[in-house]
């Protein structure tokens, strides 16, 4: 069975958008959360980068 990204609902904050991301990687989710901060700080995408995918990743089940 092949990995699907999903936001997850079990890891979730706001959107859970990093928790998915860190499920699909098998990373911590603090860990997605704080580069998803600095991302934001950083170069302002990530913020747009996070609504997108809040829209575009399905919630997992």
């Amino acid at each position: 069975m092949s990995k699907r990204l999903y936001r997850s609902s079990l890891n979730k904050q706001i959107g859970g958008v990093c928790g998915g991301i860190a499920e699909y990687l098998d990373l911590d989710p603090s860990l997605v959360r704080i580069a998803a901060i600095l991302l934001m700080f950083v170069g302002g995408t990530g913020f747009l980068a996070y609504l997108v995918a809040w829209f575009v990743i399905p919630l997992d089940s």
